[in-house]
């Protein structure tokens, strides 16, 4: 029984196999049939779509820089320029690693030289852990004592700043000449951000660096050839602190800035204008960026790139300025210091500063300076110290002083007489002029001006404060003459800000006013011929225009017109030119400020012993002004304390000329002098008037 079960169940075995087998051949037949088709979907019917998936690439837009505007002189002559260059620039794809970047950097070490003397220690520690294998050794020493979890939890920022501290303080990275090649195109590399094009070299690239960058570039991927240009100046450095500073690409935007040039589409690493006139009028001189389109591959490498627009350089600025002009107005400036310092009158001194202007427009003509480090001995360039430095200027304010006492009526044209005794108050030297004591009974206005009385001036505004006056009492006045003064000077210009379009400018010092609980009445005294508040010399050369020219306080200005910039380089279409523009007009009457044109005339050519510039007498364009003689005291930084300062004069002058019919405002500025005598003031704006009319000799009118 046992054996017919046996067979009949080996017998359905049997019967069953073909069935399985052909089962299986089903199923293969049915698997070969799906790839069949899963290739035919492939290759026929979406070959196209998965050829272009496979060979896809990111199309990006990126912008490059432009040459910046131009900047020109009066006469057209080209002050600011760039000059264009070769350059090897590379830029960065997304997702490059770091150690892409090293070997581009090590290969491109070979065809360039690059500059390491700006190589720090932590770009060295940068480029050694670039390296995959010092990476590696690295991460496994500064991670070998921690736990697993501990590992894991480790930003990638938290162990390269690991890595980076274990090199500092246990290896002593000693890198090859080339390698510190390589190092510093690798921190230049570095810099850039995804998308972004740096300069790897834009100063100085040779021809054979550029062919040699050209032959090789299909072995550094994002290293390219371009152009880049730099700020040139044929007129060499005259008005260089003027023109201001353009921002290197590695400084790019300033920080105190950033954001601000962020949102108007700048890049971190752009270059723009951070002082003066570069910055004043960086949305001019910027231009707009060029645009190209670049395509990075599955591979994150960049494989072409198309220039979709040009880009347009900046528009170009043309100033008032005529440089020819301007080189003479320094060199007068360094020759009178010159000069000062051989005669021995500036061993404390601050330098020497001079400014000329356009009365009736407010156009400027020169503007100058020197500054003088008695500390170091070393006079440098400072022509912005006509607007951001500020002095006491002394009796040359004296004309704004008359005008205030005219326009209150403290004293009419018909009737400006007042005595001229010195003035005595308690425990305070006498108050008088620089004259002996009973030179001059009584003055008018005029004369007052030409002889530069202090007393009259002081006399003028204790009137104006309805002062009561006792000898050697201590003096009434009303609590505001300060704010009465300072108002009437803010009218000429003096103790606010021109308007000048250039930043920086100061608005001058006052003084305090009071001590104690009491009005400083004596300071009042000396504010009154301009021994106590200090101003630029902008401020005064405004002041002297204002007068000259009528009563119209007129804004400063530099610019004279805004040019477009062809596309050839060639100048195109002005833009936008500037047009004067009248701040305030002093209330007063033609007679009132004749009474001040008249003493400003006489200053240079009145026949009194005691009248202040006459030397100017001798120059062909009749000229008018007010000279200013400052007592101050020389302050050392290193001894700041010492209760006996040396005491120091700071002489200035204002004028203009022709006195009818003034084309030209000066104002000068000599400070903290050991000596008056050699007449430095009035030598230099005799310098500068004989140099802006031309004159080749003089001769004296006043015979």
């Amino acid at each position: 029984m046992k054996l017919l079960q046996r067979f009949n169940k080996s017998k359905t075995t049997k019967s069953l196999l073909p069935f399985r087998l052909n089962l299986l051949l089903f199923l293969v037949f049915c698997l070969f049939a799906l790839l069949i088709g899963q290739l035919a979907y492939l290759q026929l019917l979406n070959a196209t779509k998965f050829k272009a998936e496979v060979e896809r690439s990111d199309r990006t837009v990126i912008s490059g820089n432009v040459p910046r505007g131009l900047i020109y002189d009066s006469k057209g002559r080209l002050i600011v320029g760039n000059e264009p260059s070769s350059a090897i620039t590379y830029t960065k794809s997304a997702g490059v690693k770091t150690a892409d970047m090293y070997q581009i950097a090590n290969r491109l070490q070979k065809y360039i030289t690059v500059d390491t003397d700006n190589l720090t220690p932590r770009n060295k520690i940068d480029y050694y852990l670039a390296d995959s294998k010092q990476n590696k050794k690295i991460t496994k020493l500064v991670t070998r004592n921690l736990s697993a979890e501990k590992r894991e939890s480790l930003t990638d920022s938290q162990l390269y700043n690991r890595e980076v501290q274990y090199v500092k303080k246990k290896l002593k990275i000693s890198l090859t000449p080339e390698q510190e090649q390589a190092a510093a195109i690798f921190e230049k590399m570095s810099s850039a951000y995804q998308f972004s094009t740096v300069y790897i070299k834009n100063y100085h690239a040779t021809a054979k660096e550029v062919a040699e960058v050209s032959e090789h570039q299909a072995e550094l991927p994002g290293v390219q050839i371009g152009i880049d240009s730099q700020r040139s100046y044929p007129m060499g450095d005259s008005m260089s602190s003027v023109i201001g500073q353009v921002s290197t690409e590695k400084q790019g935007l300033p920080d105190d800035r950033i954001n601000e040039f962020l949102a108007q589409g700048y890049s971190r690493n752009d270059r723009v204008g951070t002082s003066y006139l570069e910055q004043e009028y960086e949305p001019i001189l910027r231009g707009s960026k060029s645009q190209t389109q670049i395509s990075v591959g599955s591979n994150n490498r960049l494989i072409d790139s198309v220039q979709k627009y040009k880009g347009a350089q900046g528009s170009n600025l043309n100033l008032t300025i005529d440089s020819e002009f301007q080189k003479k107005v320094d060199q007068a400036v360094r020759s009178t210091f010159a000069t000062a310092q051989s005669n021995g009158a500036a061993q404390y001194s601050d330098g020497a500063y001079a400014v000329a202007m356009n009365p009736k427009t407010g156009a400027l003509l020169a503007l100058s300076g020197v500054h003088y480090d008695p500390q170091t001995n070393k006079t440098s360039d400072d022509a912005l110290g006509v607007l951001n430095r500020t002095f006491v200027m002394g009796s040359a304010v004296k004309g704004a002083t008359v005008m205030g006492g005219l326009m209150s009526g403290a004293i009419t044209p018909e009737n400006s007489v007042q005595s001229d005794e010195p003035i005595y108050l308690p425990s305070t030297p006498i108050k008088k002029s620089v004259y002996p004591v009973g030179t001059f009974g009584a003055l008018s206005a005029q004369q007052a001006l030409e002889v530069s009385s202090n007393i009259y001036m002081m006399r003028l505004v204790m009137r104006e404060a309805h002062a009561k006056y006792i000898p050697h009492q201590y003096i009434k006045m009303d609590p505001d003459i300060f704010q009465k003064m300072r108002a009437n000077y803010n009218l000429f210009g003096l103790g606010v800000k021109t308007g000048i379009d250039l930043p920086g400018e100061s608005a001058g010092i006052a003084g305090p006013t009071m001590e104690n609980g009491t009005l400083k009445s004596g300071s009042a005294l000396d504010e009154a011929y301009g021994n106590y508040d200090a101003y630029t010399l902008m401020q005064m050369c405004q002041y002297v225009s204002t007068i000259a020219n009528g009563g119209y306080r007129m804004r400063p200005y530099i610019v004279k017109s805004i040019q477009k910039s062809n596309r050839d380089g060639s100048v195109g279409a002005v833009l936008n030119e500037t047009q004067p523009q009248v701040l305030n007009r002093i209330d007063c009457t033609a007679s009132q400020l004749n009474v001040v044109k008249t003493g400003f005339y006489n200053v240079v050519h009145g026949s009194n012993d005691w009248t202040t510039a006459r030397p100017l007498a001798k120059i062909k364009q009749t000229v008018a002004g007010k000279t200013g003689t400052a007592q101050s005291f020389y302050y050392d930084p290193n001894n700041p304390n010492n209760p006996n300062p040396p005491q120091t004069i700071t002489l200035s002058m204002v004028a203009y000329a022709p006195a009818d019919d003034p084309q030209i405002a000066v104002a000068v500025v000599l400070p903290n002098l050991s000596s008056e005598k050699g007449q430095y003031n009035l030598n230099l704006v005799k310098n500068i008037l004989n140099d802006y009319f031309g004159n080749s000799d003089t001769e004296d009118k006043s015979k």
